[in-house]
């Protein structure tokens, strides 16, 4: 996807641990993840087109069951 192999991965890792050290970095890395997955929520939350995906799951079920 952005061309990142296993060199430039570790040479990431090194850059972080100097930067922020070893005791600092878990704590880097869980904010970020928590950064993200509140991202990725607030995106599907604002997405128009979730509410009506769901909608046709719901009224399609409904619809199975009463044939």
């Amino acid at each position: 996807m952005f061309g990142l192999g296993l060199p430039e991965l570790l040479l990431i890792l090194v850059i972080g641990l100097i930067f922020f050290g070893p005791g600092k970095l878990p704590d880097v890395g869980k904010a970020l993840g928590r950064s993200m997955h509140e991202f990725k929520q607030a995106v599907n939350a604002a997405d128009p087109k979730q509410p009506a995906a769901d909608n046709k799951t719901q009224s399609s079920g409904g619809q199975d069951a009463a044939s």
